[in-house]
């Protein structure tokens, strides 16, 4: 398999980063390393920030629809290269490559959504007869992205501040630099000026501190986990920055007696063991009425154990590796502390035993409350499942998690699926579903999962100042 080079992108043109900083790709599938990325110095930092500032004005200026002319062009671009970048993703990854497809299929839909939708909320609108409202590129972008699902976060890191008219700065994920590449080069060949996107990877700690240092950052965009997240926002505190934060998420479920349990047991195996359950939005804590609780674990155990585990290229896999060696170790330490405290180990629980990092679906029961599984964001193929006897103890046990992200219920009965929505603390209920949120939606945590929205209006909206305009009569206002 040939060997892969990534590269820097700063002020419209390729680069390479430091000599001799250069950062290993491994496969996840075999643990070999299989090329490099590039990583960048403190001078392309600053190169990168005055590229930005430096094309700010004339982006913003740039009429709104041909901002979002560009984004729809580079969407189709996107889309004609799904099969290579999927491939790309997937050997980086270790995801399906089923799966990388149809995450760049939502990054095609995230482009074009914002691209469509620029001119209509770029333009001023009345508050009344005299006095309106100019929305405006609130300034340079720096975000930050992580490697369980980069096209899609990648896309909206940039689909909406540049619908706005905002410069981005893009931090990805060195393990998964592809999808960065395959996006810039999209929006490159849609035609996008010099400046207005930069590409960086390396040391995150250093590209954060100096990136936000910055007064010409207006806005710090982040997704990953809810402690980096507080770090970055200290740091933006200091210039004041806008913050959009999505942070760590660990999902109840909450499954009545009045459900098709056969139908809620397989949208849950669906979703959560997707990309190897490496999803802030996964499910992770299942609650289950306990009338049909025995049956259902039944039904759970069986599907986690109908998984096909193997390499992503495959087509009968079902579920690839774990994205790296940490999260194997993640996982070995939750379950052995659940175990230790008394957990029954229903099915999985340890590491496969073939060349890569693949971690056996894993179901637990009988799990004590002062577990780190159920406190700490588990990110991976593990799942514990509990019974409740009372609406109020559901209610009580799904909203015990300082996270507060999305949360899924299964119930026929229009009475309980209304107080469970008003009652779960989290920024998306889902009811009798679970699938990704799609881009014409504002997706946002509450708690220790964040704040701000992306997605839908209000994701665009966070990139630009709403100016309020007052006019002495109303004959300015036409």
């Amino acid at each position: 398999m040939s060997s892969v080079n990534y590269k820097l992108f700063i002020n419209g043109a390729w680069r390479s980063g430091h000599k001799g900083s250069d950062l290993a790709l491994i496969n996840p599938a075999t643990t070999e390393e299989f090329g490099r990325v590039a990583a960048a110095s403190a001078s392309d930092l600053e190169d990168a920030l005055k590229s930005a500032d430096d094309s700010l004005l004339r982006w913003s200026n740039t009429p709104a629809h041909e901002r979002g002319a560009l984004l729809v062009r580079a969407a189709q671009i996107l889309k004609a290269k799904i099969e290579p970048a999927a491939s790309a993703l997937s050997r980086e990854q270790g995801k399906t490559v089923a799966e990388a497809k149809g995450e760049y299929a939502r990054a095609v839909e995230t482009l074009e959504w914002n691209g469509l939708r620029a001119e209509q909320l770029s333009a001023s609108f009345p508050v009344d007869q005299k006095r309106m409202i100019v929305p405006e590129a609130i300034g340079v972008v720096a975000a930050f992205t992580p490697w369980n699902y980069p096209a899609v976060l990648n896309a909206r890191k940039l689909a909406a501040p540049i619908a706005a008219g905002c410069p981005v700065i893009l931090k990805a994920a060195e393990e998964t630099p592809s999808a960065g590449v395959f996006l810039i080069e999209a929006l490159v060949e849609a035609g996008i000026p010099a400046g207005v996107v930069s590409l960086l990877f390396g040391d995150p700690p250093m590209i954060s501190e100096h990136l936000l240092g910055s007064p010409a950052v207006r806005v710090l965009s982040f997704t990953g986990s809810t402690p980096v997240g507080k770090q970055l926002a200290k740091i933006a505190a200091t210039n004041l920055q806008r913050c959009v934060l999505e942070l760590g998420g660990h999902s109840p479920v909450v499954v009545f007696e009045d459900t098709d349990a056969s139908k809620a047991v397989s949208a849950i195996a669906e979703y959560k063991f997707e990309c190897a359950g490496q999803s802030c939005n996964a499910p992770s804590r299942i609650l289950v009425a306990r009338s049909i609780y025995r049956e259902f674990l039944g039904r759970l155990v069986q599907a986690a154990e109908r998984i096909r585990v193997g390499l992503p290229e495959d087509l009968g896999t079902d579920m690839g590796p774990m994205a790296n060696a940490r999260r194997i170790e993640a996982m070995e330490r939750l379950t052995k502390d659940a175990l230790s405290r008394g957990a029954q180990l229903e099915t999985g629980g340890k590491r496969i035993d073939r060349p890569g990092f693949y971690w056996a679906p894993t179901i637990l029961s009988n799990v004590h409350p002062d577990s780190q599984v159920l406190r700490e964001e588990p990110f991976g193929p593990i799942l514990t499942v509990a019974p409740f006897d009372t609406i109020e103890e559901a209610i009580r046990e799904a909203n015990a998690s300082e996270f507060g992200l999305a949360s899924y219920v299964f119930s026929d009965s229009a009475d309980i699926q209304q107080r469970m929505i008003r009652s779960l603390l989290a920024g998306t209920v889902s009811v009798n579903y679970l699938k990704g949120v799609s881009a014409d939606a504002p997706l946002g945590g509450i708690k220790q999962s964040g704040y701000g929205y992306e997605g839908g209006v209000e994701g665009l909206r966070i990139f630009q100042n709403l100016k309020l305009v007052n006019f002495a009569n109303a004959s300015a206002i036409g």
